[in-house]
């Protein structure tokens, strides 16, 4: 092997995470990977026609082009929606019934872009379904051209999806609520306006102007410092309630009238019990089924099983939500990360779908968002917090062994379950980190387990 293939080996290698691919423009990802990923998932999928989109990020439309130039070069016809959210891309691989992928980097910094894909039908595809291969195949260089080259069709989708999003809710039921939503200078600036436009909502919209440098903060709600000027509007405007999303607006935090933020546990909660109350009693097993990742907080199960649902703890990740969603027939699924799924939304997650249901929630109540939150706030929680390890697997196996009374598994690193608290460690992907996430019945609780499992990560 060659320095230069050598090297684009181990680039590969940087950039393949385990459910997309993401790196810095142009060191790690530029044209040349794009070119080479489009005809490597082109011949993948087996499909006939893909579709492509971007977000807001300056080096989105190169990326792009080279992405449609190696699917065509394979003889694959490419659907470029050009700007679109994530879950906007999943929709229109679910409406059109074709494989999709999304150039995004999420919520990293604007020298970072990525893709992420999906089969037809936004059937996922991560480290187990199909990125490795799609891997291989570009280090093989398995992307030969075809004699017949692909067409390339330009499509918008928006007002599709809006119509798609609006079915979610019962429009009729809504009310004047007035709405902040912080998009971050993302693509959220191009899809929540059009899908609040006819919507009976009073919009206010921070940061709207698609910029993929970032210019005011970045786009990542779920770091406290970045809701700062949400908060402030949601004070001196009286809004009833705040949305933050991220850069490719495929997820939300909302912020209550009070101006406090709301856990992505307690907002998954609060969606599911909304789903399962509207269900009408003949409804199947299926129809009552909801996923959550092991990080959600036991409210999360608690609320499933009081509205008669079935509850299902799964690993973190869209790609085994969404595989436990099919698997079951799950009606939705929840991540304290802000990912929020539905199965009439192809099981994929929408952001803005979860904010709608939120909204309807509030009109049909009559009261205030600070108010329905409380129903739901039963724990404390710690939020994340890294460690740096040598070795993260014997330091899991050195905290576990402290607990040997205690209800464990091992489903997504380590999970310590002692009745009144809990706690999982799971190492990072790409770092030498494990990520704790510890609950408990209150603060004071919360503090002194949470100081007791990070000093055993410490001493070893």
């Amino acid at each position: 092997m060659s320095k230069n293939s050598s090297r684009e080996s181990d680039t590969l290698d940087l950039i393949f995470k385990a459910y997309d691919v993401r790196g810095i423009y142009p060191e790690q990802i530029d044209e040349s990977v794009a070119r080479r990923f489009g005809a490597a998932f082109a011949i993948f999928t087996q499909a006939s026609s893909v579709v492509v989109a971007r977000d807001v990020r300056p080096s989105g439309e190169a990326l792009v082009e080279a992405f449609i130039a190696g699917a065509t070069e394979v003889g694959v016809d490419v659907v470029d929606l050009g700007l679109a959210s994530t879950d906007m891309v999943y929709f229109a691989s679910g409406y059109l019934n074709a494989p999709a992928a999304v150039f995004t980097a999420s919520h990293n910094p604007a020298e970072y872009n990525g893709i992420k894909c999906c089969r037809a039908g936004a059937a996922p595809i991560g480290e187990e379904t199909g990125l490795l291969e799609i891997k291989a195949m570009m280090r093989t260089g398995q992307d030969q051209t075809s004699k017949k080259r692909g067409q390339v069709e330009s499509r918008d989708l928006l007002s599709e999806f809006v119509s798609h999003v609006h079915s979610f809710v019962d429009l009729s039921v809504l009310k004047p609520l007035r709405v902040i939503a912080d998009t971050a200078n993302g693509i959220g600036g191009l899809i929540v306006p059009a899908v609040f436009a006819a919507l009976p909502f009073e919009l206010t919209t921070l940061f709207s102007e698609l910029d993929g440098t970032f210019p005011n903060h970045p786009a990542d709600p779920i770091q406290p410092e970045n809701l700062v000027d949400l908060q402030s509007a949601i004070l001196a405007e009286h809004a009833d309630v705040g949305l933050a999303f991220d850069g490719d607006a495929d997820r939300v935090f909302l912020v209550d009238d009070q101006a406090n933020p709301v856990s992505g546990s307690i907002t998954t909660a609060m969606v599911a019990r909304s789903i399962l109350e509207r269900l009408p009693t003949e409804a199947s097993e299926q129809d009552r089924t909801v996923v959550h990742n092991l990080i959600c907080s036991k409210v999360v199960p608690e609320v499933v099983r009081q509205y008669d649902g079935t509850p299902i703890r799964t690993r973190v990740g869209h790609s085994f939500i969404k595989q436990v969603m099919a698997q079951s027939g799950a009606i939705f699924g929840g991540e304290h990360s802000g990912h929020y799924y539905f199965r009439d939304n192809y099981r994929a997650d929408s952001g803005v779908i979860a904010a709608l249901v939120v909204l309807e929630t509030i009109s049909r109540s009559g009261i205030s968002l600070s108010e329905l939150r409380t129903d739901f706030e039963r724990y404390s929680a710690s939020g994340e917090i890294n460690s740096r390890v040598a070795d993260p697997d014997a330091v899991m196996t050195a905290v576990s062994s402290a607990y040997p009374s205690a209800t464990q598994d091992r489903v997504d690193g380590l999970t310590v379950d002692l009745g009144d608290w809990w706690f999982n460690l799971r190492p990072s992907n790409t770092e030498p980190l494990l990520r704790l996430n510890l609950e408990a019945a209150n603060d004071e609780d919360c503090f002194r387990h949470t100081k007791e499992v990070l000093s055993l990560i410490e001493a070893h």
